[in-house]
C-alpha cells in the first residue's frame, strides 16, 4: 500500500499516479476523506481512554460515597469507551479499504500510456533470416511433434485447452533450463527456494494479487486459499510480519505457477505460448529502499545474462504505465524473438515494487532511527514454456533437428535435439 504521509502531504501526486495507470482517480479523494474521519475518530477514543485511566487512579484513593460516585462514572466511561473503540476499528477498516484500492505511486521515468506505449531500451541479438538459409521456420508446435517433446492434444483431453504435456526431450529440456538457471541464481548470491503454491488471502492480497489481476487467479473456495500465479507471492509473504537483518535477503524461487487467462479468449490458443499452468524460476529481492532502483536494474541484468546463455535474439522494453501491475511502479520486459510469429514476445520481466508490498506484508527492517518498510523487488529468470518456444524456433535446423544452446548441453547431454522416427 501506499505511505499515508504521502498522500496527505502531496494527494496530486497520488491523483497523477492513478490517472496514467488508467485506474480510478477518485478513490484518492474518497481515501483522504475516510483518512480524516479516522484519525479523527483515533483522536477522540485516546481522549476518553486517558479519561479512563485518570479516573481509576483516583477510585483506588477514594473511599464511601466519593469512591461509589466515581465507580459510577468509571461504569459509563468504560461505555464510552468501547463504544469509541468501536467507532474508531469501524473507520480505520473503512479508510484501509479505500487504501488498498490505490496502487502503487508510479515512477515518473515510466513511459505513459497503455499496453502498447512501451519504449524500447536496447535490442541484442540478430533474428536469423531463415529463407536465405533456404527453408521456412516451423513453429514449436511442428517441432515439439517432431521431436515428440511437447503434446498439446492429450494435454486438451486430459486437462482441457491451454493445457500440455512436456515430454522426453521437452521434459529433459525443463530440467535443464530449471537446473541452469537456479544454478546460476546460486552464483549470484541467490538463496534457492521451493515455496507453496497454495496460500492463504493475506499472502494475496499483500502482494497486490486480489485487486486488478484478480480475475486470473485460482481461488479454492471450499479451503480459502488460491493458486499462485508466480513464486513472487509467497516469496513476498515469506518475512511476513518480521523484521529482517542484514539486507539484502535474495531468494530464486522454483514452482509450477497457475492462471485462469481470463480476458485472453483466441489469444495464442496454439501451442504453450499462454497456458494455464507452468513452471518458473524467479527471482525476489528485500532490500533498503534507497538501493531499490540499482537492484532493479541488477535483476534486469541477470535475466539479460540468462537470455544471452540460451542464444536468442531478444529486447528489452520498458513497460508503460497502463500495463504496470498494482504493486510495481516500473517494471522491464524482455522479449524473446519468436520467428514464426515475426515478433517479440515477452519471456521474462522485472519489477520495483517499492514498499508497497512491505506496508501490506508488514516486512521492515531496523536502523539507527527504528524500523522501516523493506523494498521488494521480483524477476522472472526463466518461464519454461516460452523459453521452450523460444529456443526450439530460433535453434531449429531444416530437417526439425533443434541445437541445444551450449549453456544447457552439460544438462541436457546432448548437442542436438533430434526428430524421432
Amino acid at each position: 500500500m501506499i505511505d499515508l504521509k504521502t498522500l496527505r502531504e502531496n494527494p496530486d501526486a497520488i491523483r497523477h499516479s492513478q490517472k496514467v495507470r488508467g485506474e480510478d482517480v477518485a478513490v484518492v479523494d474518497q481515501l483522504l476523506a475516510a483518512d480524516a474521519l479516522s484519525r479523527t475518530a483515533l483522536s477522540e477514543f485516546e481522549t476518553i481512554r486517558a479519561e479512563q485511566n485518570a479516573l481509576s487512579k483516583s477510585v483506588g484513593a477514594a473511599k464511601g460515597d466519593d469512591k461509589t460516585a466515581l465507580l459510577e462514572n468509571a461504569k459509563e466511561l468504560a461505555n464510552k469507551v468501547k463504544v469509541a473503540d468501536a467507532k474508531r476499528g469501524e473507520l480505520e477498516a473503512k479508510a484501509r479499504e479505500y487504501l488498498l484500492k490505490i496502487s502503487n505511486l508510479i515512477d515518473l521515468e515510466a513511459p505513459v500510456g497503455g499496453e502498447e506505449d512501451f519504449k524500447v531500451i536496447e535490442e541484442i541479438g540478430k533474428p536469423r533470416d531463415f529463407k536465405s538459409e533456404g527453408f521456412e521456420a516451423k513453429d514449436h508446435v511442428e517441432l515439439g511433434k517432431l521431436l515428440k517433446a511437447i503434446d498439446t492434444e492429450r494435454g486438451a483431453k486430459v486437462a482441457g485447452s491451454r493445457s500440455y504435456y512436456l515430454t522426453g526431450p521437452g521434459a529433459m529440456l525443463e530440467f535443464a533450463l530449471v537446473n541452469f538457471a537456479i544454478s546460476s541464481a546460486v552464483k549470484a548470491g541467490f538463496i534457492p527456494v521451493i515455496p507453496p503454491v497454495l496460500v492463504n488471502p493475506a499472502a494475496m492480497e499483500g502482494t497486490g494479487f486480489l485487486g486488478q489481476a484478480a480475475e486470473n487467479v485460482y481461488h479454492l473456495e471450499e479451503d480459502d486459499v488460491y493458486l499462485v500465479g508466480t513464486s513472487e507471492v509467497p516469496l513476498a509473504a515469506y518475512h511476513m510480519d518480521e523484521i529482517l537483518e542484514n539486507l539484502p535477503i535474495r531468494y530464486a524461487g522454483y514452482s509450477s505457477c497457475f492462471r485462469r487467462e481470463a480476458g485472453s479468449y483466441g489469444k495464442d490458443t496454439r501451442g504453450i505460448i499462454r497456458v494455464h499452468q507452468f513452471d518458473k524460476v524467479e527471482m525476489f529481492s528485500f532490500i533498503k529502499p534507497e538501493e531499490a532502483k540499482a537492484e532493479h536494474l541488477r535483476l534486469l541484468e541477470w535475466e539479460k545474462d540468462f537470455l544471452k546463455a540460451m542464444e536468442v535474439p531478444f529486447r528489452v522494453i520498458d513497460v508503460a504505465s497502463g500495463d504496470l501491475g498494482s504493486s510495481a511502479i516500473r517494471k522491464f520486459d524482455c522479449e524473446a524473438w519468436i520467428p514464426t510469429q515475426n515478433a517479440y514476445r515477452e519471456v521474462t520481466s522485472t519489477s520495483n515494487c517499492t514498499e508497497f508490498q512491505a506496508r501490506r506484508l508488514n516486512i521492515r527492517y531496523r536502523d539507527e532511527s527504528g524500523t522501516k518498510p523493506v523494498a521488494t523487488l521480483n524477476g522472472t529468470l526463466v518461464a519454461v514454456p516460452r523459453m521452450i518456444v523460444a529456443i526450439l524456433e530460433n535453434h531449429q535446423n531444416q530437417d526439425g533437428s533443434v541445437n541445444v544452446p551450449k549453456a544447457l548441453r552439460p544438462f541436457l547431454g546432448v548437442d542436438t535435439l533430434v526428430p524421432s522416427l
